[in-house]
């Protein structure tokens, strides 16, 4: 396969509400886009990285710069492209796995599509459809939060995440507990807001028999993790922490985590992704898909992804409706806890012209030499 080019797109869209983690407060998303186009078509991917380096060191304006000084040029050295060749070109750059992840996933994108292959079955998927869960804010007032989960569970999704932080933890997961029952399916995310002496405190959301703790402690600190787990009963999901199938698979090992949440844009892309999966199901621990408030781009892959065997637990995969009043693709709607997973070829989804021009702010077109 051979690019013609790459364009590189940024876009924001408003949220239909504010999004309250323990690391701040969205009220709008801004993505950075690639388009990798051929002569006889193109593919898109969807960058996860955040406004500002607050989940990661990575954010949506050095996404572009290092896109368009470094990755894509590096890229365009490569003569008969395939997606396996993506990597390997982009290695010497170091880090910046998210801008990476989404320069594959567009050359992926484009070279399923010309092969007439979907995501799902490229991938491995076993299912025609995924269990969807939604991942709840930080709130200004448990009444608040109660509303929204009632809200969340009467449109029928799988399975409630709560955003925690100090202060706003035990509380409100009894508060919810004792509203919902133990029926429903329940875990905390602390974004690494915690600290190895806080174990204590942690255990004493043992009682409310939580599906698991995401990320209690600093992203680098697996001894940390392995620590927190002899004391906790709720097992501890690493998410910040997993970069890597390398890294899965030492984190398994020190005994840091019985649970992982891939996260494809974090760990560089689908490629590495279906590894970690593999790691995981090679030593029996649960996987899901986490989320960075995806566009119908980065949701169509992960809706995919969530569909390989080994994602055992409902994922953050949530229908369009639940960030945008209006998504840039054809939305996916929630039907009986579950969204599709598209079988059309690549992604299954493209950008509405009119739509996307609706929230582009800048846009970069990086012509390969012919």
């Amino acid at each position: 396969m051979k690019l013609t080019g790459v364009e590189v797109r940024q876009i924001a869209i408003p949220l239909v509400s504010p999004f309250r983690t323990s690391f701040g407060t969205q009220h709008s998303r801004e993505i950075a886009l690639v388009r990798a186009a051929t002569e006889d078509g193109e593919g898109w991917g969807e960058c996860g990285a955040m406004y500002a380096p607050l989940y990661s060191s990575e954010y949506t304006k050095a996404v572009g710069d290092v896109l368009r000084d470094y990755l894509i040029p590096a890229l365009a050295t490569v003569g008969d492209l395939d997606p396996w060749r993506v990597a390997p070109a982009l290695a010497p750059v170091k880090g910046h796995r998210m801008a990476k992840a989404a320069l594959e996933t567009a050359v992926l994108d484009a070279w399923l599509r010309a092969h007439g292959i979907s995501f799902a079955t490229w991938l491995g998927a076993t299912r025609d459809r995924v269990a969807a869960g939604v991942s709840v804010g930080i709130m200004d007032s448990v009444p608040q939060l109660l509303d929204a989960v009632a809200g969340y569970l009467a449109e029928g999704y799988a399975r409630i995440k709560l955003k925690i932080e100090p202060g706003w933890d035990v509380e409100p997961v009894r508060a919810v507990r004792e509203r919902f029952g133990d029926e429903v399916l329940l875990q905390v995310d602390a974004n690494t807001a915690y600290h190895v002496s806080d174990a204590r405190h942690l255990a004493r959301l043992d009682p409310f028999d939580l599906l698991l703790i995401e990320q209690p402690l600093d992203e680098e600190d697996i001894r940390g993790h392995a620590e927190l787990a002899k004391v906790l009963r709720t097992p501890i999901c690493l998410d910040e922490s997993i970069v890597s199938a390398r890294s899965a698979a030492d984190a398994i090992a020190l005994g840091a985590c019985s649970v992982v949440n891939i996260k494809p844009s974090r760990v560089g892309g689908y490629l590495e992704a279906r590894r970690v999966h593999d790691v995981c199901v090679a030593h029996g621990v649960p996987v899901w898909c986490g989320g960075m408030l995806e566009t119908g781009l980065g949701r169509a892959a992960n809706v995919a992804l969530a569909a390989l065997p080994g994602f055992t637990l409902p994922g953050d995969t949530s229908a369009s409706d639940r960030y945008y009043a209006t998504d840039i693709t054809e939305p996916f709607v929630l039907t009986d806890g579950h969204l599709e997973v598209p079988r059309g070829p690549g992604l299954g989804r493209s950008p509405v012209p009119e739509l996307l021009d609706g929230v582009t702010v800048a846009k970069e077109w990086i012509p390969f030499p012919r």
